[in-house]
């Protein structure tokens, strides 16, 4: 069943455009070499071409998309060496934010950790979790706590690239519930504004992401 909006929503339709393709390359429904035809997704979406135009030229300034002569715009196909430099990137940035985190820790943030943190108990010793759910709640509160929201912003698109082209979500066995523990130490140790530790775990936590990932492009 076709995607449907009107000028009636509240958010304008091209962000809910630039959403919806976003989303859809993160979840593998477009996958890297595949065609974004405008004509096609206004027609899917029941839309003008024109927000679809627009919401194309954001993902391609992000580097999700990018237009191919005599082709037209494809999903980006993205090297190794891209991926390994966004994981560099990020060591410097999330242990920044999570050090940020733990200097201006508040009972309002607190709260919202020790809840956090009693889900991904439950992920931990049932194995029913929605692990993607829960790292996208882990990131998101990492971010928000920093207290500086471009940072915040900086982070989440890289997140995304990273989601979207490192097939770290098929990773080495057992990673994914490697990967919740840590960032379990990560939260406590911003719960108990432990600045030093929150940045170290934040580091050794992306070095085991970008080893697992070296590892899984290799299989």
């Amino acid at each position: 069943m076709a995607e449907t909006w009107t000028q009636e929503d509240l958010s304008p339709i091209r962000d809910k455009v630039y959403a919806y393709l976003k989303d859809a390359i993160l979840r593998g429904e477009y996958k890297a070499g595949d065609r974004l035809v405008e004509r096609v997704l206004a027609e899917k979406l029941n839309i003008s071409r024109t927000p679809i135009r627009e919401a194309l030229f954001r993902l391609e300034t992000q580097r999700f998309v990018r237009t191919v002569p005599r082709k037209g715009v494809v999903v980006n196909e993205i090297t190794q060496a891209e991926i390994l430099e966004v994981f560099m990137i990020l060591a410097s940035l999330e242990s920044l934010a999570a050090r940020l985190a733990a200097q201006k820790i508040n009972d309002e943030i607190a709260a919202e950790i020790d809840r956090l943190m009693i889900e991904m108990d439950e992920a931990l010793q049932d194995g029913d979790g929605d692990e993607v759910e829960l790292n996208v709640k882990y990131n998101d509160l990492i971010g928000r706590a920093s207290g500086n929201p471009k940072l915040h912003e900086m982070l989440v698109d890289l997140k995304d690239y990273v989601r979207a082209f490192s097939n770290l979500s098929s990773a080495l066995p057992g990673r994914t519930k490697e990967a919740l523990r840590e960032h379990q130490d990560i939260l406590g140790a911003i719960r108990n504004g432990e600045e030093d530790l929150a940045e170290s775990f934040t580091r050794v936590h992306l070095e085991k992401s970008r080893k697992a990932y070296i590892s899984r492009s290799q299989v």
